[in-house]
């Protein structure tokens, strides 16, 4: 019997949540060094440690959403996220500010993990991460255009994640109380696809430690390098973010047509160029054009490491395993672009961040590759860490229906009894020849 299907809105409005602190970060740290006494690499620090807080909740988390259920975690996460957004919001006492920046982080990684966890459980991983990265960056674009003209102050960016909380909270009433088990004969087997795994996680952080070391300091590369003003540069963010709704709605309509290796290692390699003409960029054209171009190719390429990632296990322990790594790089991003730019200028930055993601694309791929296998025949299964599931490829010209999607659970044999066997009589048969014609 297949476990129950997950409402779809109220998981979508979790995973909302829990990325949206990620989504507005450059806001947040540019608001951070403005409105507060700190400097840019301290703002920067502060950003990282609401983001290594995230990664936190997600490692210890990552294996104990079915032993304390779903929608009671949902809960205390987003509880934590409105109060300690909301205290850090309030306040403009700096201490007070990084521990609520610190507590809001936890519960945005809680809230991130406990929706990864059910998003694997989807019959379609791919379609509810896209449906969940659609909703989040329309949200964020919306608060870009809006914060600027609010006035200044740390606080908007944080209050805005606090009441994002707040709204998604009656919606955990329905969440399921637990996470429906894989189909299993063991239920504490080893993590399937251990090398694979391993491989993506250390892939994804390096991948988005890239990624988050351009948003952190994007704020900072339109404000002083293009010379542009905060209305601006909050409107090329918005244009940015809208563009990426498209770009994930291209992805969702293409789902699996192209397997998952063309998006994930194309997808990166574009990226590369995309950062490198951002961090260099001088004036409103190149800087439009590269964060444009960068925030429509990021979430295409995002929503297929989210799906691969939760293929390798449909309990979802590797799914929240790899994005608490991602969360790990996406925590040292805006540390590691403050650094690099005071030392080495946005140009070198650029470059650096653009010839990392060209390495770490050949392992991405390769993962994608190897996971996602050759086509195989109906009904062909392939064991791995005694947790069985169904792998197919996912390329143009599998056909739908007659094999198992990637990640499907495998289909149980039954035992049908026959009550009284038939035992042939051996005068019922004779030896073949012409004379039996």
């Amino acid at each position: 019997m297949s476990a129950p299907r997950t409402t779809s809105w109220p998981l979508v409005a979790l995973f909302t949540a829990g990325y949206l602190a990620p989504y507005l970060l450059p806001t947040t740290v540019g608001r951070l060094d403005s409105g507060l006494p700190l400097s840019a690499t301290q703002a920067g620090a502060v950003g990282s440690a609401l983001l290594l807080s995230s990664a936190a909740a997600g490692f210890a988390l990552a294996s104990r959403v079915e032993r304390i259920g779903a929608r009671t975690l949902a809960r205390i996460g987003l509880a934590l996220a409105l109060f300690g957004y909301g205290g850090a919001a309030l306040t403009t006492t700096v201490p007070a500010v990084v521990a609520g920046a610190v507590l809001g982080g936890f519960g945005s990684g809680t809230a991130t993990t406990v929706a990864a966890t059910l998003i694997a459980g989807q019959r379609d991983p791919h379609r509810a991460s896209t449906a969940g990265l659609l909703t989040v960056s329309a949200l964020a674009g919306a608060v870009y255009l809006t914060v600027p003209h609010l006035g200044p102050g740390h606080g908007l960016p944080l209050a805005a994640i606090a009441l994002t909380a707040l709204v998604v909270w009656p919606l955990t009433g329905r969440l399921p109380a637990g996470v429906p088990a894989a189909p299993t004969r063991h239920h504490k087997a080893r993590l399937p696809h251990a090398r694979s795994g391993l491989v993506l996680a250390a892939a994804m952080l390096c991948w988005s430690l890239a990624q988050n070391s351009l948003w952190g300091v994007s704020g900072r590369i339109g404000l002083d390098q293009a010379q542009l003003s905060e209305a601006t540069v909050g409107a090329v963010f918005a244009l940015g973010l809208g563009a990426g709704l498209t770009g994930v709605l291209a992805a969702g309509a293409l789902g699996a047509r192209l397997g998952r290796a063309v998006p994930i290692g194309a997808g990166t390699v574009l990226i590369a160029g995309c950062i490198a003409l951002s961090a260099s960029s001088t004036d409103l054209t190149s800087f439009a054009t590269g964060e444009i171009a960068w925030n429509t190719l990021y979430p295409v390429v995002l929503s297929y490491l989210i799906g691969l990632a939760a293929s390798l296990d449909p309990r979802g322990r590797w799914a929240v395993l790899v994005g608490s790594a991602s969360s790990l790089g996406t925590a040292a991003g805006p540390l590691t672009g403050s650094v690099l730019s005071a030392q080495a200028g946005f140009p070198a930055m650029g470059v650096v961040l653009g010839a990392g993601l060209l390495v770490i694309a050949l392992p991405m791929t390769a993962v994608a590759l190897h996971t996602g296998g050759r086509p195989l025949l109906p009904g062909a299964i392939r064991r791995r860490g005694g947790h069985p599931a169904a792998l197919v490829a996912a390329a143009t010209g599998t056909p739908t229906g007659a094999v198992p999607e990637i990640g499907a659970p495998e289909q149980p044999v039954v035992e049908i009894a026959v009550e009284t066997p038939a035992v042939p009589a051996q005068r019922a048969y004779d030896k073949a020849g012409s004379e039996a014609l």
